[in-house]
């Protein structure tokens, strides 16, 4: 591949899996249309992913894509969706490189480079000397938009049709909700709902609804529907879905970020820069890929099968392998 192409293909790779994620079961000639290639190439971009993802580079390392018909499904992300960690150097000698490109002559979108310091320089700037900056991944066109549909809905008392990201479940749905009202928590806007599929409150964050229609017709939750009293904090917000499950984790300093990314319980951090968390999650499989990727950074203190689940799905890859 020359060096002109390596620039072109790059870019679009590392937006594809978010991309994806957000759509699961996207056709591909949708997707290879959304990106401006050719459906060919499309899949030769997901051949060259299929061979990406994290050190140690088994099953349950590498970015897993699932291809039902003509639709395509991203099954494992392998972090690409994981919030970027940066050392205070790190973030330091980012800055200036980003500075130093965005003068630079030739450069295409240079709102990109200063959207991208911007998100460095806040997150680095919490502390004098931070020891690690978290970079979170933004908000594309598309969340804005939907932001305001929901605003504008619940403004005129209107139902809504929600495409969502469910952090415990790491899966996107649609739920159709009558708005209740919008609470501002700890610095995030949810939407209080009746959600019809769930027929109960629940509470949707605005920075994960991925798309919002307007629906022809009134919100009109029942009349026993009763919004929750606001904690001071976010973390007693979100009611679980009834069929999900609840696990004790330790997480080691480097897999900390977990407690920040997903939604838990319960958090308790330990002198050692580890934390001990009660993390719900809805899809076992999922979690189990989950545990595989953190490796060594994570043990699981309960319940004991699905320890014993990880346990024989690191046996089996590493069997495939032939290392055992």
């Amino acid at each position: 591949m020359s060096a002109e192409g390596v620039a072109e293909r790059l870019p679009r790779l590392l937006t594809l899996v978010p991309w994806l994620l957000a759509r699961p079961g996207v056709p591909v000639a949708e997707a290879a249309a959304e990106f401006g290639i050719t459906e060919a190439q499309l899949r030769r971009d997901l051949e060259l992913l299929w061979m990406c993802g994290l050190p140690g580079y088994g099953p349950g390392d590498l970015v897993d894509l699932s291809f039902e018909g003509d639709t395509i499904t991203v099954v494992y992300d392998a972090g690409l969706s994981r919030p970027l960690r940066l050392s205070g150097p790190e973030a330091a000698t980012l800055a200036v490189a980003l500075r130093a490109l965005a003068d630079a002559p030739g450069v295409a979108d240079t709102d990109a480079v200063y959207r991208a310091l911007a998100k460095i320089e806040e997150a680095s700037g919490r502390s004098e000397a931070p020891d690690t900056v978290a970079v979170g991944l933004g908000r594309s066109p598309g969340n804005a938009r939907a932001e305001a549909l929901v605003r504008d809905a619940v403004a005129r008392h209107r139902a809504l049709r929600l495409t969502y990201y469910s952090a415990s479940r790491d899966a996107v749905g649609r739920r159709d909700v009558d708005p209740m009202r919008l609470l501002l928590v700890d610095g995030s806007t949810y939407l209080e709902a009746w959600c019809r599929r769930a027929e109960g409150v629940r509470m949707f964050r605005l920075d994960r609804v991925d798309d919002a229609e307007v629906l022809d017709e009134p919100s009109h939750p029942p009349s026993d529907a009763v919004g929750r009293d606001v904690p001071a904090d976010a973390s007693g917000l979100l009611t679980p879905d009834d069929e999900q499950r609840l696990a004790a984790l330790r997480l080691a300093p480097e897999a900390r970020w977990v407690a920040e990314y997903y939604p838990m319980e319960d958090v308790v951090a330990d002198d050692d820069g580890s934390a001990r968390v009660q993390m719900r999650y809805g899809d076992r499989a999922w979690m189990v890929r989950l545990l595989l990727g953190l490796g060594d950074a994570v043990e699981v203190l309960w319940p004991a099968d699905l320890a014993v689940a990880r346990a024989e799905r690191a046996r089996e890859a590493l069997a495939a392998y032939g290392a055992l």
